[in-house]
């Protein structure tokens, strides 16, 4: 028998791409965006098509199985195996051509989808299926699962935009299959021949989203014209891999419109979805207000408009999202549709708003109201879309009567619909209603008429019900077509044929039953931390963007701190290298937290890591001397030497002990701000001293007292030039947000820190106005998590405001001075994640700041860009849109950077001076 070191060798031997059989490699990918995990033997990364056939020649001679893997977005557990996983996005994914006239594309397997519109686009043309994971989904993975997305009402699946495929088998023969009987394996023409009558009759009825199986496979007969390449798709990895396609492109329209049109309530909708498609729409999209969210939703009627009039959407408590090719269409429609009310909606700009109302509750059907996780396993099945009112209201019943909960949505004008539901997937009794639910379930849909799978695959998720649909004959059919391509069945074995139970391989039931294993369980993998597109306010994830590397996703170290507390493939527990290596470019920014799906909170989560990590051992220097900083400022401006140390910082030939050697460090300021602030009341020179108005409190942050105290006198002349009695409380030194020993996992010390701050700040009478966002988030939801017994801290989180919320909430009819200036700079990631910056947006309009600062990621991130090792990804975070922007700023603009991190970034990369808001805002005020 041939040992996994013996194939891992051979592998080395006949491949010229990666080969990783280690633990942290092999960890990455137990998992895909599904409820399922197995382990494989070890993780292929192949260069090129030779590449891939070695490799499945290599593992058919030993018997060991190969899973073919893309972006793992699968949610139905077919990107996941026991065997040899092919990576196939870090070489293959090269758009290899582009014929506009013939509007066609040649592609690698790898190769992402926005890749490819991107490229694409300049042509006027697109590739027809989008699914919501364009941003990260490969070609690879859309054949195999046969995608299909919003326009596939207008532009069809996978299946009907692949004209050739080369695919290369388990044995390492190479096929290249199209139209007709050329390329295809020995034995399959014979197969069809044999079973004609069963291909035209036995099937299910066919509409466009029967997906399920080999659903495709009527294709090769030969009224249909023997598609091969067709029949193909959605074979889910299990007959071959795909090293190449050619795909069809479409044209895309120069002036789509949107008709959004309101219903009474869900069933409505979806009954009247069918109606729509004789206006030959380009997608017909259908949500309910359950999936809008309580805060929308609350307090809403149809009469006042509900939910929907609370975001913008016209009169209802469902909508229809109907994108024509035109306005004159669109209107058609608006006119024609048997609607509560309608919006035609031109400009292009307020057509992505409402597409993100769309987009977003795509998001948040991963937790019910209540904020329970909702799992996949049912995501999107299909009926024909005349069927589909009747078939929700049946479906709303059955989970009622499980005790079930999931909010439907999706593609109502092809009748599928994506739900996620609230499975106890962790507790015995819970698996087995899972299993109770699905079967019932997948009854519901086959008395429909319709597909267990509309665009995702089966997998193991629904594979074991696949008879309930098909029936015997055409299974065991089903069972020869993967025999004729992979007679050994070696390709991606336990799925579609001779599946898995669905009920087994759940991912939940290696997890100990803890707080920090729930939390890690939450990541579902639908891998939105593995986009590479940059622009935009998004935050998540910038290790990942800056290196490719899956470790460094979100994703990734989620996957590695739930294997490592599995314990059967990262073994190390708490001290395993693996994960430490993985988290050490985590930047702490918590994008993760607002930017992710299901808010995966991975800053904190590191934080517990290096807690456990360190404990009872002596740790890395910068966790004492950046993790310690609040201590040894305060420790400098006791001794008065802060002008010593500044010397010393400039003219050290070495840098400090555990500091990178390529980073200045930031100057201390001569006098702390609470020495010059008139601490506790009163005013000082060019301050005007307390207003009439409410009484505000200005938190002293360690970066504001002793770093930035032009700052703290910035705030304290603009708040009380708004009227607020602006109080800085005594012992600046002594109050602390604990961000650092937070930063570097030292938990113990962050408590203590906080319950001082807590006792020597007492009770404050209004907001706490705090200037540093990384302090602030800090405040808001570490301390009380920290501290979650302590009523004290519940009450200071509650009280956090930033500047512009305090100046909105206390002092609304204040005018801020006109600066009438261009704005760059740097939005601080925490207060992107975890604060919010809709009334810094305002705040800015009404000073007539015109612009808007970057999104991302600044890249030094507090300690992270002072720590050794760090500093090419911290300069290549802030090289995707920091820096740009700086260069590309129009003449006179300002530069803001709320954060310390950000304003020293830019000042030691950038090479110019940015300022806090209420800096620009203070110096507006003196003009």
């Amino acid at each position: 028998m041939t040992t996994p070191g013996e194939v891992e060798r051979t592998l080395r031997a006949e491949l010229r791409g990666e080969v990783d059989f280690g633990a942290a490699a092999r960890a990455l990918v137990t998992m895909d965006a599904s409820n399922y995990r197995r382990v494989p033997l070890g993780v292929v990364t192949p260069r090129d098509a030779d590449d891939v056939a070695a490799a499945l020649h290599v593992c058919a001679e030993a018997g060991v199985p190969v899973v073919p893997r893309g972006g793992g977005t699968s949610i139905a557990g077919q990107a996941t195996g026991v065997g040899v996983v092919l990576d196939l996005t870090r070489h293959m994914n090269a758009l290899l051509s582009v014929d506009p006239a013939a509007r066609t594309a040649v592609v690698q397997p790898g190769l992402v989808l926005d890749r490819l519109r991107d490229a694409v686009r300049p042509h006027g043309l697109t590739f027809g299926p989008d699914p919501s994971t364009h941003s990260r989904c490969t070609l690879g993975g859309m054949i195999g699962n046969n995608a299909c997305g919003a326009h596939s009402v207008a532009w069809g699946t996978t299946a009907d935009n692949v004209t050739e495929l080369a695919v290369t088998t388990y044995a390492g023969t190479a096929h290249r299959i199209g139209t007709g009987w050329d390329g295809a394996p020995a034995g399959l023409r014979e197969l069809v021949g044999a079973h004609l009558g069963l291909l035209r009759t036995g099937m299910p009825p066919a509409f466009s989203r029967r997906i399920s199986g080999y659903g495709g496979l009527d294709a090769l007969l030969p009224e249909r014209g023997v598609r091969l390449a067709q029949a193909f798709c959605g074979s889910e990895g299990t007959l071959g891999v795909v090293t190449e396609a050619v795909v069809r492109l479409v044209e895309l329209p120069p002036a789509p419109a949107l008709a959004v049109l309101g219903y009474a309530d869900e069933s409505a909708a979806a009954d009247a979805a069918a109606g729509l498609l004789p206006y030959r729409p380009l997608t017909v999209e259908g949500m309910a207000e359950d999936l809008l969210g309580a805060g929308a939703a609350a307090g809403g009627s149809v009469g006042a408009g509900g939910a929907g009039r609370a975001v913008g959407l016209p009169r209802g408590r469902a909508w229809l999202f109907v994108e024509m090719p035109d306005e004159g269409a669109a209107r058609a429609v608006a006119r024609g549709a048997d609607a509560l009310d309608a919006l035609v909606v031109t400009d292009p700009a307020r057509q992505r708003a409402l597409w993100r109302i769309r987009e977003d509750a795509a998001g948040t059907a991963t937790r019910t109201p209540d904020g329970r996780m909702a799992w996949p396993g049912w995501e999107d099945c299909a009926v024909p879309p005349a069927r589909l009112g009747a078939y929700l209201r049946e479906f709303r019943t059955l989970l009622a009567a499980h005790g079930l909960r999931g909010t439907p949505y999706g593609h109502f004008g092809e009748g599928c619909v994506h739900v996620r539901i609230d499975f106890d997937l962790a507790s015995d009794a819970g698996v087995a209603r899972f299993r109770t639910f699905s079967e019932e379930l997948a009854d519901l849909v086959v008395a429909h008429g319709g597909s267990l799978s509309g665009e995702h695959g089966d997998g193991q998720a629904r594979a074991e019900l696949l008879p309930k649909m098909y029936g015997p004959d055409v299974i065991r059919l089903f069972g020869a077509y993967k025999d004729v391509w992979d007679p050994a069945g070696g390709m991606n074995p336990g799925t579609l044929v001779r599946p898995a139970r669905l009920d087994e391989n759940l991912r939940f039931e290696v997890l100990p039953a803890t707080p920090f294993a729930r939390e890690v369980a939450r990541c579902v993998g639908v891998a939105k931390c593995r986009t590479t597109e940059s622009g935009g306010p998004g935050v998540m994830c910038p290790s990942y963007r800056a290196t490719g590397e899956e470790q460094h996703s979100t994703r990734g170290r989620a996957r590695l701190l739930h294997e490592m507390l599995a314990g059967e493939i990262v073994t190390g527990g708490w001290r395993s290298p693996e994960v430490a290596e993985a988290l050490d470019l985590c930047l702490g920014c918590k994008g993760c937290l607002s930017d992710c799906p299901v808010g995966v909170d991975m800053a904190s989560y590191k934080s517990e890591f290096l807690h456990h990590h360190w404990a009872g051992r002596i740790r890395p220097l910068a966790h004492y001397t950046l993790g310690g900083l609040p201590g040894w400022l305060r420790l400098i401006t006791r001794l008065r030497a802060a002008g010593a140390v500044n010397a010393a910082a400039r003219h050290l030939p070495l840098p400090l002990p555990g500091l990178a050697r390529e980073r200045a460090l930031p100057q201390l300021a001569k006098r702390p701000f609470t020495r010059g602030a008139g601490a506790g009341a009163g005013a000082v020179a060019g301050v005007p001293g307390p207003g009439p108005g409410p009484a505000v409190t200005l938190w002293p942050d360690t970066f504001t007292e002793y770093l930035a105290p032009e700052a703290g006198h910035a705030a304290l002349r603009v708040l009380r030039a708004a009227g607020l009695d602006v109080t800085v409380p005594r012992g600046g030194g002594r109050i602390c947000c604990g961000l650092t020993y937070l930063s570097t996992g030292r938990l113990d010390r962050a408590r203590k820190v906080l319950r001082r701050t807590l006792d020597t700040l007492g009770e404050v009478p209004g907001p706490v106005t705090v200037l540093e966002p990384s302090c602030a988030a800090a405040l808001r939801t570490d301390l009380p998590a920290l501290l979650p017994d302590d009523p004290r801290a519940a009450r200071l989180a509650a009280a956090v405001r930033t500047v512009a919320e305090t100046l909105e909430e206390y002092a609304p009819a204040w005018r801020p001075p006109r600066l009438d200036r261009p704005l760059v700079g740097q939005t601080h990631c925490h207060q992107h994640a975890v604060l919010g910056d809709a009334a810094d947006r305002r705040l800015r309009e009404r000073a007539g700041l015109v612009g808007e600062p970057a999104g991302g990621c600044c890249g030094l991130a507090g300690n992270f860009g002072f720590e050794p090792g760090h500093h090419e990804v911290s300069v290549a975070c802030a090289e995707e849109q920091l820096l740009p922007s700086l260069r590309a700023a129009p003449p006179g603009a300002l530069v803001q950077a709320d954060g310390f991190s950000c304003r020293t970034q830019i000042a030691q990369l950038g090479g110019v001076r940015a300022r806090h808001l209420v800096e620009l805002l203070a110096e507006g005020l003196a003009d």
